[in-house]
C-alpha cells in the first residue's frame, strides 16, 4: 500500500487510529474477562436457590425413599411409609423440574451446569420404573441402593457444575460444601445397607463389604472436605463431630466394621437415633455453609463489578483522551502544515508574481513587507517555517535583483537603440542630401543600396525599442494608403524583388498605426523570404474584411509543423514578456508587440498549397478611406512615405511569365526621367513626363527595353535614373503649376511603357526632395508634435 501521496490528515489518522484500536480492543478484552466472573458470581444466589436448595431437597427425599425401599425389599410387606415418601419425593421432583425448566437457572448456568441438569433430569425419569421394579420384587436389595444412588450422585454432579466460581476461595468452600454433601450421601447409603441387613436378620453377599467402604468413603471425603472450610466454618464442623450424637455414631461404624456379621446385641435403636441426628446435623451444616457462601459471593460480585466499572470508565477515559489529543495535534499539526503550504503556494501564485508584475510596472517594493514572517512554534514545522521565510525572502529579493537587472538590460537596450535611431536618422539624412546632389546613376545606385540598407538597419533598430518596452519614433499624421503601407513594408526588406504585391482592395490606414504596421507587415515579409526557396515568390495582398481589413502575406516554403504553427499563434496572440534566452524567433515577439500595440490580429495559416500564410486583420477603428492621390495629395505626409518607400527597394517590375498573371493594380506608371523642358503631364497626379537626354561631357550606357534579360545592375541604375528624374519632375512641376507637387510613391512598380528609349542621352540624377528625417533619440518629442 503506496501511502506516500496520502494527504497529511489521513497520514496521522492512521497514525492515530492504530494504537487507538488496539486500546480500545484491550480494554473491551479486559472488561469482558472481568464482567463474565462479576456475572458468575451475582449468578451464584440464583443458582443456589433454583438448584441448590430444591435439588438438595430431592437428594434428602431420595435418600429417605431409598432406605424404606430397602426396607421392604428385606421384609415380606409392603411399608405403607414408603407410599407417603414417594409422595414427598414426587413433590420435590416437581418443584425442580419447574427450576430447571426455568429461564432463570439457563440464563445463569453456564454449558457444563446446563449438561449436568440435562443428565439429572434423565436421571429422574427412570425414577417411576425403578420403582416398579421394586415393587415387583424384580431387584434385589443393592440394585435399589444402585437405583437411587445413581439419581443422587446426578444431583451431585449438578452441585458440582454450580460450585465453579470466579473466586479462589469461594470456589474452594463451595467444593467442600460439595463434598460434606457427598460424604452425608455415603453415611445416608451406609443407613440404607444397615437397615435391609436388620430387617432381613442379616447381610446379604457383598453388603458387609460395601458397608465397610461406604463408612471408608464417607470418613475420608468428611475429612478431606474440612480442610477447605473456612477456619470458622472449620471449628463448627469440628464441634459438630465431637458431639455426643456424633461419637456415639462413629463406634457404632466401628463395630461394624470390625465384625463379619451382625454383631450381637447390636442397638439398632442407637444406631437410628445417632444417624438422625448426625445426618440433620450435617445437612443444617451445609445448608448454612450455602447460605453464607451465597451472601459472600454478593459482596464480591458487588466490588468486582465496582472494580470493573471503574477500570472500565478510566479505561474509556484513557481512550477518549488518547483520541481527543491526537486529534488535537493531528489538527494541530494539519492546521500548521497547511499554514505553511497555503503561505507557500500565496508567494508561488499571487505574492510573487504579483511583486514580478509591480516591478515591471516601475513600482517600488519593500521586500519586508512582501515577505512577512511566519511563525509556526519552535518545533520542526516551526524550523521548515524558519527556513521557508529565508527561502521566500530570498525568492522575493531575486525577484527583485532579476527585475531591476530586467529594467537595467532593457534600459541599456533602449539606450543603444536609440543611439541607434538617430545614427540611423542622420544617415538617411545625409543619403538624402547625397542622392539630392548625384546624377551619376552608378553613384546613385550605390546610394540607394546604401539607403536600402539604413532603411533595414532602422528597422532591426526599431526591434531594439520594441524589445526593450517603448515604443518606435516614426509616425504619421493623416491616413495613407493600404497599398503604399505595403510598398513601405516591402521596401524595408533585404529580397525585396521577390516580393509580389496582388490583388490590393482600397483602403487607408490611420497615421497613428502606420508606422507600426509598416513594421509588422515587413517582419512578417522577411520571414517570408528567408523561410522560403530563393527562387520562389512572396505574395501580399489586401481586402476589406468585415469588421477591417486583412493583409495576407504568402510563401511557398516548406511550412511549419502543426505543434509549432500552434505555439506562434499563441505567441502572437499573447504576446509574453521579452526573455533574453529565448532569442530564436525574435522576429514574432516583434510583431506580437505591434499587434497587441494596436489591436490588430495575427494568424499563421497553412498555405496553399505548401508554404505558410500570415493572416494581419486591422481593426475598422484603424481603417479609413483611401486618401487621394494627386495634386490635393503633396505634402510633407506623401513625401514621407515616398522616402520609406524609395524606388530602389521596392519590388522591381516584371514582364508577365507565363502561366503568372500580374495585377494591374501593382502597376503604376512613374516619370521616366528628366528633360529639358517640361511636357504636360500624362495623368491626373501633377507629375510632369521628362525625357531622358544623354549628356556631353559622360556618355552613358543606352538602356533598351529589355528587362527580362538585362541583369540587376543595369535594372538598379535605370531604377535610379528614373528617380532622379521624377524628384526632378516634381520640384519643376510645382514651380509651373504653383500647387504642392505631390511625389508618388516610390514603392510601385516602373511601367515597362515608360522605359528610357535607346536613343536617349544621359539621365539626369538629381534626387528627390528632401523628406524630413525621424529625429534622433535625443529628440523626445511625439510623432504627431513632430509632423506638426
Amino acid at each position: 500500500m503506496n501511502t506516500r501521496d496520502w494527504p497529511i490528515r489521513a497520514k496521522l489518522t492512521a497514525l492515530v487510529i492504530g494504537p487507538v484500536t488496539g486500546l480500545l480492543a484491550l480494554w473491551i478484552f479486559a472488561t469482558t474477562l472481568t464482567f463474565g466472573p462479576a456475572l458468575d458470581l451475582l449468578a451464584t444466589r440464583t443458582l443456589l436457590y433454583d438448584l441448590g436448595r430444591p435439588g438438595e431437597s430431592v437428594v434428602a427425599e431420595l435418600q429417605r425413599e431409598r432406605r424404606l425401599s430397602v426396607v421392604q425389599l428385606a421384609g415380606d410387606a409392603y411399608l405403607p411409609e414408603l407410599a407417603a415418601q414417594r409422595d414427598r419425593t414426587d413433590r420435590a421432583v416437581a418443584e425442580l423440574r419447574r427450576r430447571i425448566d426455568g429461564e432463570a437457572l439457563r440464563d445463569a448456568a453456564d454449558d457444563q451446569l446446563d449438561a449436568r441438569l440435562d443428565q439429572l433430569g434423565s436421571a429422574l425419569e427412570a425414577l417411576p420404573a425403578g420403582r416398579v421394579f421394586i415393587d415387583d420384587r424384580k431387584v434385589d436389595r443393592a440394585g435399589a441402593v444402585g437405583l437411587y444412588s445413581g439419581m443422587i450422585g446426578s444431583a451431585f454432579q449438578a452441585f458440582s457444575a454450580m460450585a465453579m466460581l470466579p473466586d479462589v476461595q469461594l470456589n474452594r468452600e463451595a467444593s467442600a460444601l460439595t463434598a460434606l454433601g457427598r460424604s452425608r450421601e455415603l453415611l445416608g447409603q451406609a443407613d440404607a445397607l444397615l437397615a435391609g441387613a436388620v430387617t432381613a436378620g442379616r447381610y446379604a453377599d457383598g453388603e458387609h463389604e460395601q458397608l465397610v467402604r461406604t463408612v471408608e468413603n464417607q470418613r475420608f471425603l468428611a475429612e478431606n472436605a474440612v480442610a477447605d472450610l473456612p477456619p470458622d466454618e472449620r471449628a463448627g464442623y469440628q464441634r459438630l463431630t465431637e458431639g455426643a450424637a456424633f461419637l456415639r455414631l462413629r463406634a457404632l461404624q466401628d463395630a461394624l466394621i470390625r465384625a463379619d456379621d451382625l454383631p450381637a446385641g447390636f442397638d439398632v435403636r442407637a444406631w437410628e437415633a445417632g444417624h438422625a441426628e448426625v445426618w440433620q446435623g450435617l445437612r443444617d451444616f451445609e445448608l448454612r455453609g450455602a447460605d453464607s457462601l451465597a451472601e459472600r459471593s454478593v459482596p464480591i460480585a458487588v466490588r468486582i463489578l465496582v472494580q470493573l466499572a471503574a477500570a472500565g470508565v478510566l479505561g474509556l477515559v484513557a481512550i477518549v483522551v488518547c483520541v481527543l489529543v491526537a486529534l488535537r495535534v493531528g489538527r494541530s499539526l494539519a492546521h500548521r502544515l497547511t499554514g505553511v503550504r497555503t503561505a507557500a503556494t500565496e508567494v508561488a501564485e499571487q505574492r510573487l508574481p504579483d511583486v514580478v508584475a509591480r516591478l515591471r510596472r516601475g513600482e517600488e517594493v519593500d521586500v519586508a513587507r512582501e515577505a512577512p514572517e511566519l511563525d509556526h512554534g519552535g518545533d520542526e514545522i516551526g524550523q521548515v517555517a524558519r527556513a521557508f521565510n529565508e527561502v521566500r525572502r530570498t525568492a522575493v529579493q531575486a525577484a527583485v535583483d532579476e527585475v531591476t537587472l530586467r529594467r537595467g538590460f532593457n534600459e541599456v537596450i533602449l539606450n543603444l537603440a536609440r543611439r541607434s535611431q538617430g545614427l540611423v536618422h542622420r544617415q538617411l539624412a545625409l543619403l538624402d542630401r547625397l542622392e539630392r546632389r548625384t546624377e551619376d546613376p552608378d553613384e546613385l545606385a550605390g546610394l540607394f543600396q546604401v539607403d536600402h540598407l539604413a532603411t533595414r538597419l532602422r528597422r532591426h533598430a526599431e526591434d531594439l525599442v520594441i524589445l526593450a518596452g517603448a515604443a518606435p519614433g516614426r509616425g504619421w499624421r493623416r491616413p495613407v494608403a493600404a497599398v503604399d503601407v505595403m510598398r513601405g513594408a516591402i521596401s524595408e526588406v533585404e529580397a525585396y524583388d521577390r516580393v509580389d504585391v496582388g490583388e490590393v482592395q482600397s483602403a487607408g490606414v490611420l497615421g497613428r498605426a502606420v508606422g507600426d504596421v509598416i513594421h509588422l507587415l515587413a517582419e512578417l515579409i522577411e520571414n517570408a523570404t528567408v523561410f522560403s526557396p530563393p527562387g520562389t515568390r512572396v505574395d501580399v495582398t489586401g481586402r476589406t474584411v468585415p469588421g477591417g481589413y486583412t493583409i495576407e502575406i504568402t510563401d511557398r516554403g516548406l511550412g511549419m509543423s502543426p505543434p509549432a504553427m500552434a505555439a506562434a499563434n499563441r505567441k502572437l496572440a499573447a504576446p509574453p514578456e521579452f526573455d533574453p534566452a529565448d532569442s530564436a524567433r525574435l522576429g514574432l515577439f516583434v510583431v506580437a508587440r505591434l499587434a497587441a500595440r494596436h489591436g490588430v490580429r495575427v494568424e499563421l495559416r497553412r498555405g496553399r498549397p505548401a508554404g505558410t500564410t500570415a493572416a494581419v486583420f486591422v481593426p475598422s477603428d484603424l481603417i479609413t478611406d483611401e486618401p487621394p492621390v494627386g495634386p490635393d495629395a503633396a505634402g510633407p505626409e506623401r513625401r514621407r512615405m515616398a522616402k520609406v518607400s524609395r524606388l530602389t527597394t521596392v519590388p522591381r517590375g516584371r514582364p508577365t511569365r507565363p502561366g503568372r498573371e500580374r495585377p494591374e493594380s501593382t502597376v503604376i506608371p512613374l516619370p521616366a526621367a528628366r528633360a529639358s523642358a517640361v511636357e504636360p503631364p500624362a495623368d491626373g497626379d501633377g507629375l510632369p513626363r521628362r525625357v531622358r537626354r544623354r549628356g556631353p561631357a559622360r556618355p552613358r550606357a543606352v538602356v533598351t527595353d529589355t528587362p527580362a534579360s538585362r541583369p540587376p545592375e543595369e535594372a538598379r541604375r535605370t531604377m535610379s535614373a528614373l528617380q532622379a528624374g521624377t524628384a526632378r519632375g516634381r520640384r519643376d512641376g510645382t514651380r509651373a503649376t504653383g500647387t504642392a507637387a505631390v511625389a508618388r510613391i516610390r514603392g510601385a512598380v516602373p511601367d515597362p511603357s515608360t522605359d528610357v528609349p535607346a536613343d536617349t542621352g544621359t539621365p539626369a540624377t538629381a534626387p528627390e526632395p528632401a523628406p524630413e528625417p525621424s529625429p534622433p533619440a535625443s529628440d523626445q518629442r511625439t510623432a504627431t508634435e513632430r509632423d506638426a
